[in-house]
């Protein structure tokens, strides 16, 4: 056993003792001596216990070390009371028990600069013949020289005074990546074979004008959602299940970067006094942002992604979302008009759908869409997007999903289809629904069709109208003809578990029927997947008669018998 008394810069000390031969000095938790410092390494030094006396090995070269002001390479020792080890700004003493050191072991030697008589530590033996040889740490990781680079990238571009505002997104990658080429073959010549140069040049390119370590996530088509719980800690979902992702930011201060790097060019803004932002990328993917004070454990991301290519109908029935029935029933009621809303849980895939759905609207009709954040991906040629607007820093301009709504009704619309209704806009998306817009769409968070309903009923008292209960149940009957629920299971797997009618209003309740159902009987298909039956309930809606009477070509026979869900 022996102690280290370490002392910072401003004359700060504490004291810890070691109970075996391997003292570890760096500054992950790992290590008995923790040092902290951008030039101090994870794993920079270790004290190590040789033939009873404490020698110094240095396992990394950022920050010099020295004993007694004479700079160590490698290993030195023994040790003695007197030594002065200095790391950065930290002075380190080994400290003994006088008694016990007397005499100095063999092969002692003289440490330079240092004239007293050297008495190395007494440590007492962990066997009689043989010299315990502790495991040599790693040295600094990827992460580390990550860090040290993009420092002196920064302050290299500050140098020259680089102006990054008046260059483009093409230039501005171009010299960035010949700087970071430089900075690498200039300052980090002497990097250790475990570090990937390629590698490390590619990831502080991404961190210093990109988004950082979700670049690589966001290429990789396998990964649906990116969740950014602090700079240290990311989850990612793949193939509908969560997991944590190898790759970290360096600190909160790149992730704040990366939030603004996704917020600015929309004309949002986050800070202390707008702390949450909703936002989206190039390619539509959906972007929630949180920062302190409101994220207690630093800046929180949450990306969702979009398919590179437009989901059609077909998808759904290779993802086992749906059958073949349910799908022809779905694409005669979009095609004919009918008022629907896709309801779910978060993350149930309720705009994905919609998008499908979207695609069934013939070509020759206008559609305006409005959004809080710009996420269908529409394609008929007569389309109009709007999307809802924020406040100013002064608190003014802002421009809501209600506002877009009314202002909808003036643009001659066929169809009206709005991302989610979350509050008084539910109002106005029923009205226009029943003032000639039949087919018009909007997705609604909701556990199941009946609590759908209840949900609407809400939203509607939320658009501060003073109307009866009746009233508002009496406008939800008329505007809306379906309700579609899609349900994520606990597998990932994530089905149409309902898609219901709605007939009419009876002593003051909203009445519905399902028309097809999905049951789930066990998780025993591949890689634990959901399995069970969709099917038809044997009710055929009203709307489907009247075509059928009126000789439009229906098939009935859709809802009879049973169809197996994979």
């Amino acid at each position: 056993m022996f102690e280290v008394l370490i002392e910072t810069s401003n004359r700060d000390t504490r004291q810890v003792r070691c109970l075996n031969d391997n003292c570890g000095i760096g500054k992950s938790e790992g290590n008995l001596v923790m040092l902290q410092g951008w030039n101090i390494a994870a794993e920079h030094a270790a004290f190590r216990v040789r033939n009873g006396a404490v020698f110094i090995e240095v396992l990394a070269s950022r920050a010099t070390v020295t004993v007694n002001g004479e700079k160590i390479k490698e290993a030195h020792g023994p040790l003695c009371r007197d030594d002065i080890v200095v790391i950065g700004g930290y002075r380190l003493r080994v400290m003994m028990d006088e008694a016990a050191a007397s005499s100095p072991p063999p092969g002692a030697t003289k440490v330079a600069g240092n004239d007293a008589p050297l008495r190395p530590v007494a440590v007492p033996k962990t066997t009689e013949s043989k010299e315990v040889v502790p495991v040599r740490p790693a040295g600094p990781s990827l992460k580390d020289y990550r860090l040290d680079v993009h420092a002196s990238l920064v302050r290299q571009m500050d140098l020259r005074r680089v102006d990054v505002h008046g260059m483009s997104d093409a230039d501005l990658r171009a010299k960035t990546s010949e700087l970071i080429d430089e900075i690498i073959a200039r300052e980090f010549a002497d990097l250790p074979a475990t570090i990937n140069r390629r590698r490390l040049a590619k990831e502080v390119l991404d961190e210093a004008i990109g988004l950082g370590p979700l670049e690589d996530l966001l290429d990789d088509d396998s990964v649906t959602e990116i969740m950014v719980n602090r700079a240290d800690q990311i989850f990612i979902e793949r193939s509908g299940r969560v997991e944590e992702s190898p790759v970290v930011f360096t600190s909160d201060k790149a992730v704040l970067a990366a939030i603004e790097r996704i917020v600015a060019p929309l004309g949002r803004r986050i800070d202390e006094s707008s702390p949450m932002v909703d936002a989206r990328l190039k390619d539509g993917s959906r972007v929630n942002a949180v920062i302190p004070p409101v994220a207690l454990r630093g800046p929180s991301l949450s990306i969702r992604k979009f398919a590179k290519r437009r989901l059609l109908g077909e998808d759904l029935l290779n993802f086992g979302s749906i059958d073949e029935r349910m799908l022809e029933f779905l694409q005669v009621a979009v095609r004919e008009r009918r008022n629907l809303v896709v309801t779910g849980g978060t993350g149930s895939g309720k705009t994905t759908l919609l998008n499908v759905l979207s695609n069934f609207i013939p070509d020759n009709e206008r559609i305006v869409t409005i959004e809080d954040a710009a996420e269908l991906r529409l394609n008929q040629p007569n389309l109009v997007g709007l999307e809802a607007r924020p406040p100013n820093l002064e608190g003014k301009g802002l421009i809501a999903i209600r506002d877009l709504v009314r202002n909808a009704l003036r643009m001659r619309p066929d169809r009206i289809i709005v991302g989610e209704c979350r509050g008084g806009e539910a109002l106005d998306m029923l009205q226009a629904m029943n003032t000639g817009h039949e087919g018009s769409m909007t997705t609604a968070h909701a556990n199941s069709p009946r609590d759908a309903l209840s949900r609407l009923e809400v939203m509607v008292l939320m658009s501060s109208m003073d109307l009866p209960m009746v009233v508002v149940r009496e406008q939800i009957s008329s505007a809306l003809d379906l309700i579609v629920h899609q349900r994520r299971f606990p597998c990932g797997s994530r089905k149409i578990t309902h898609i219901s009618e709605i007939t009419g209003i009876e002593s003051g309740t909203i009445q519905t029927q399902d028309i097809f159902t999905f049951r789930a009987r066990d998780q025993g298909g591949p890689g634990g997947k959901v399995r069970g039956e969709f099917s038809p309930t044997g009710a055929v809606p009203e709307f489907y008669e009247e075509l059928a009477e009126s000789g439009v070509p229906v098939d009935l026979s859709i809802f009879r018998g049973a169809g197996e869900g994979s």
